[in-house]
C-alpha cells in the first residue's frame, strides 16, 4: 500500500494570497502547500481522501489517471468544492464515482452541487454515487478495508480514516477515547497540526505532539499546516524523532 500527501496545507494554502511572510515567500517547495488531500493506492486501486478546491491540480500533478472512490472528512470547503473535476474520469472510464460522507455531509453536496443531483442533470455534469459512512462499520472498497473514526472539528463531527497500519486525522481538535482505542497500533499517523498558538477547532503543534506520544505511532507526519507554523527545515529540526512535517507530493510504502 502507497501512501501520498496530495496537499498539505490548510483552507488557504501556502502561500497566502497577498502574505509576504517568510514561509509565503520561501523558495523551498515544501513550504508550497495545496489543501489537505491524501491519496492510498493498493493493489491498482486508487482513493482518494478529500477533493478541495486544489483537486484537479493534485490529480494531474501526481499523474492520477483513475479513483476508485472518493472519502470525504466532512463538508467544509476546502475539502469538496473540487468534486466537479470527477468529470473527465467519468467519462475516461465511463463509470460513476463512489463518493463516501456520512449524511449530514451528503446533504451539502446536494445543495452545493445541486447540479449533479437534479432528475435529470444536464448532459455532461458529474455523475456519483453517494454511499454512506457511519462510525460503527467499515467501508470495503474493492478488498480494501477502511476504518471511520469519529474525531470533533471544534463542535463539528469529523471522519478520519484508517487503512490497515495508516491512519489519517485531519481537522481535528478532540477525539473521544472510544474513538482513540481505534487509532491503537498504528505505525503510521498523519495528524492536524495547524500551527503553535491555540485554535477553537484544530489541533496546534504542541497538542498534536501530546496525541502523537499518546498513539505512539512509529511515524507521525503532521498536516493540515499554516503559513504560521513556521518554515519547514526550521521547524523539523525542532520535532521529536519519528515526527516531521509532511510536504505536499511526500509518499510512503506500508
Amino acid at each position: 500500500m502507497k501512501v501520498t500527501f496530495l496537499g498539505t496545507g490548510t483552507s488557504q494554502g501556502v502561500p497566502v494570497i497577498g502574505c509576504d511572510c517568510e514561509v509565503c515567500t520561501s523558495t523551498d517547495p515544501k513550504d508550497n502547500r495545496l489543501r489537505t488531500s491524501a491519496m492510498v493506492e493498493w493493489n491498482g486501486k486508487t482513493i482518494i481522501i478529500d477533493a478541495g478546491p486544489d483537486f484537479r491540480q493534485q490529480l494531474l500533478r501526481a499523474h492520477v489517471s483513475d479513483v476508485s472512490a472518493i472519502l470525504m472528512t466532512h463538508e467544509h470547503n476546502d475539502h469538496i468544492i473540487g468534486l466537479d473535476d470527477v468529470r473527465p474520469l467519468n467519462f475516461k472510464h465511463r463509470k460513476h464515482m463512489p463518493v463516501y460522507a456520512e449524511p449530514r455531509v451528503q446533504e451539502e453536496l446536494k445543495t452545493r452541487f445541486a447540479y449533479i443531483f437534479d432528475e435529470i442533470p444536464y448532459p455532461g455534469a458529474p455523475r456519483i454515487i453517494l454511499k454512506n459512512i457511519d462510525n460503527q462499520s467499515d467501508i470495503v472498497i474493492d478488498e480494501i478495508l477502511i476504518k471511520p473514526i469519529r474525531a470533533m472539528h471544534g463542535t463539528l463531527p469529523v471522519f478520519g480514516f484508517r487503512f490497515g497500519d495508516f491512519t489519517y486525522l485531519t481537522d481535528i481538535k478532540s477525539i473521544a477515547p472510544e474513538d482513540l482505542a481505534k487509532v491503537n497500533g498504528t505505525k503510521f499517523l498523519a495528524i492536524d497540526a495547524l500551527h503553535h498558538s491555540e485554535h477553537h477547532s484544530h489541533l496546534n503543534l504542541e497538542q498534536a505532539l501530546a496525541l502523537i506520544e499518546i498513539i505512539q505511532p512509529e511515524q507521525a507526519y503532521l498536516i493540515h499546516i499554516s503559513h504560521r507554523m513556521g518554515l519547514a527545515e526550521k521547524v523539523n529540526g525542532t520535532l521529536p524523532k519519528g515526527v516531521k512535517l509532511a510536504f505536499d507530493g511526500l509518499s510512503f510504502f506500508l
